[in-house]
């Protein structure tokens, strides 16, 4: 036996390839929730088999105080008997268990950042989400958490929740049912940052939640029988059946874009102070209320609002596109409460979908056997070498710091992030897909910058279009990146020169948001500190993006060389700390390659701040001249504040939005209207 402050050891020596049974009737002890451990020596007493025995036994021990366990689980293999004990305040340390035939543990040991909640421990499970969203959340000080190295899934069983879960950064709230309705959870919250409303939500980021079912109670904004979800970017709302209202903002707070799909909502959609939102396949039984500037509708059906190009009549600006031409919904865990046994679930493929697809009866479901749980200690080549032989990998919460990448080598592969895990590139791409690869799916994972110089942080594919096949396509789902936030950028400064670079052809991006940080956990950032040049460069054939959110980049926001690509939603915000070798370098919110023939993009929005020198823009978007095949759909410009502004929105056409805009009739935005394409093109 051997004890190291809160781990423990205890090995059964036997006859080989025998399994030992302990004195008690089992020796596989889970149990049903986590919870916070004590930073004091834990004691395990001679016979201990259950969990209220040893916290009992902890109790008794005079330099312990309240201890229990967060996740108790024997397994006898080859004669061997672990009993792992995790203390969250201390170095982990992780047994890889060997199951017959090599197979993954399944259950698999679950990092203390997963918990798993029963639904007949209300009490324990209200408990620890609270100490959760204290550590992760809140408004004293203000936006608590924001720059967090603590990551948490909050993962609940099957069965009715009766708990209210508020919501903080690096927070992922997931349901482990095969359907939403599988899992009820009686809140589900994410409120302002700030108690300030000109900041409210503008900045919650990183926080999410998926696929259960909630009858909300509470008054949010007047309204009875409420959900609040008031968020920005990187906040996806994903396989939800909300029976009531959904209002993303609150009292008036500022709120700047955000994401839903695949969801279902009985009551009104209050848009409230959102900037920019997008809704893809969403069951709007109940409408949706207001609009700003770019309100972006794909796939939805119910009472869908009317497509209608600029604001200047009083209507909010909306885009609809009556159908999502290619995807797959995010990859999600389920539990089978019988068996104790995990699934990885990887939905179909669909074309031309109109509204939630809650079929999952040709979905490729995946045992857990095959399925390997990293945690943070893991490196690029030992994560590798598991897709490399074969398995699907979850990515537990943590910081995984990489001076290797995750190297995608085989079709097929399934890579699936839980609670924000950050992969932090050390010099190399974090993730890394070779060509002529199909059927890839990327979900759920923040890409950090570091102070080592990284060239392209993910990079798809190394050749253009590489003969990857429209059948099988790949897909990114909430794959978000950061160059600078966590670290003050003025002494420690991190650098990229692309976030994503996409080669290969046939792959989908569906929600992201890329953000060379304007703020950091020191205040705001100046002087082009964490210096990136390009958030995304797309050079691969038929490459979609639903939900394409870009900020800050030193050089053009996004590049799109590849034939073919779509984009339903586009939000640019310039960076605030240039000056003017930035508009004398012709850099654009987006451009299109001269030499491509076809693409449409829709529901497109680019919003200037230069905080600190006078800079005007010539254009945002650029596009090759007199080619009929290239269209872009609502595209606006919007003078958020600050000096300077924007010229023209296309090529060299719209009004200029700049300072002083606010006194005129026309206001701070800028729409080309309708649809169309233009032969004048900015060089």
């Amino acid at each position: 036996t051997q004890s190291t402050w809160g781990h423990l050891s205890l090995s059964l020596q036997g006859d080989t390839g025998k399994e030992r049974k302990s004195p008690s009737s089992s020796c596989c002890l889970h149990h049903p929730y986590h919870t916070m451990v004590s930073n004091e020596p834990l004691l395990i007493a001679h016979g201990v088999t259950d969990a209220s025995t040893a916290a009992a036994a902890a109790a008794a021990t005079p330099r312990t105080h309240h201890v229990l366990v967060r996740s108790m689980v024997a397994s006898v293999l080859f004669g061997t008997l672990l009993l792992s004990i995790s203390n969250p305040s201390l170095p982990s340390f992780r047994g890889v268990s060997k199951v017959a035939g090599g197979a993954e543990p399944n259950p698999p040991t679950w990092p203390p950042s997963v918990f798993i909640f029963d639904p007949n421990t209300p009490e324990k499970t209200q408990e620890i989400v609270d100490r959760v969203f204290a550590e992760q959340g809140g408004v004293e000080p203000v936006c608590h958490g924001h720059f967090s190295p603590s990551r948490y899934a909050l993962l609940f069983m099957p069965g009715e929740h009766k708990v209210s879960v508020t919501v903080g950064y690096y927070t992922a709230v997931a349901g482990l049912g095969m359907q939403p309705t599988d899992v009820s959870i009686d809140a589900v919250t994410s409120r302002n940052g700030a108690s300030d409303l000109s900041i409210g939500a503008l900045s919650n980021f990183w926080r999410s939640a998926e696929n259960f079912h909630t009858k909300p109670t509470a008054m949010w904004n007047g309204a009875p029988n409420s959900m609040l979800w008031a968020s920005s970017q990187a906040s996806p709302l994903r396989r939800l059946f909300i029976d009531g209202n959904l209002h993303l903002s609150e009292g008036g707070g500022y709120s700047s874009g955000g994401w839903i799909s695949d969801s279902v909502v009985t009551g009104i959609v209050a848009h409230g102070t959102q900037q920019q939102f997008v809704s893809r396949n969403v069951d709007l039984r109940g409408g949706w209320d207001g609009g700003a500037w770019n309100m972006v509708f794909l796939g939805c059906s119910g009472s869908v609002p009317t497509d209608h190009c600029g604001n200047g009549d009083g209507r909010a600006a909306v885009t609809v596109e009556e159908k999502t031409p290619v995807f797959s919904e995010k990859p999600f865990i389920v539990l089978d409460k019988k068996t104790d046994k995990y699934q990885l679930v990887i939905p179909k493929i669909t074309y031309d979908q109109v509204g939630v697809n809650s079929d999952t009866h040709d979905a490729t479901v995946i045992d857990f056997s095959n399925v390997y749980v990293a945690t943070e200690t893991d490196t690029g080549d030992m994560i590798s070498a598991k897709l490399a032989a074969g398995r699907h990998v979850i990515l537990t919460p943590g910081n995984y710091h990489l001076t290797s990448p995750i190297r995608i080598a085989h079709s097929g592969r399934t890579v699936l992030g839980l609670g924000f895990a950050t992969l932090i590139c050390h010099g190399v791409p974090c993730i890394q897909v070779a060509d002529g690869v199909d059927d890839v799916r990327v979900a759920g994972v923040l890409l950090e910058a570091s102070r080592k110089h990284t060239d392209v942080m993910l990079q798809w594919g190394t050749m253009r279009s590489a003969h990857n096949t429209h059948l099988k396509p790949s897909f990114l789902h909430d794959v978000f990146v950061r160059a600078g936030g966590p670290a003050p950028s003025a002494t420690e400064g991190v650098s990229a020169r692309l976030m994503v670079q996409i080669n290969s052809a046939n792959v989908v991006y569906d929600n992201s948001w890329l953000w060379r940080a304007d703020h950091d956990a020191a205040g705001l950032v100046y002087k082009r500190d964490n210096p990136v040049e390009t958030a995304i460069e797309v050079n691969g054939d038929n490459v979609i993006a639903y939900g394409l959110a870009v900020e800050h980049t030193l050089g053009d926001q996004a590049v799109w060389n590849g034939e073919n690509g779509r984009v339903f939603f586009f939000q640019a915000e310039f960076p605030y700390d240039v000056n003017t070798e930035f508009s004398e370098g012709g850099y654009v919110a987006y451009r299109v390659g001269e030499g491509v023939k076809n693409h449409y993009a829709t529901g497109m929005g680019a919003y200037s701040f230069f905080r600190d020198f006078t800079v005007t823009v010539e254009t945002a978007f650029v596009t090759p001249k007199d080619q009929d095949g290239v269209i872009l759909k609502h595209p606006m410009a919007v003078f958020l504040n600050g000096l300077g502004g924007v010229k023209t929105v296309w090529n060299g056409n719209g009004s200029e939005v700049s300072l002083g805009c606010k006194e005129t009739p026309e206001g701070c935005q800028t729409y080309i209207c309708p649809a169309s394409k233009l032969t004048h093109s900015v060089q």
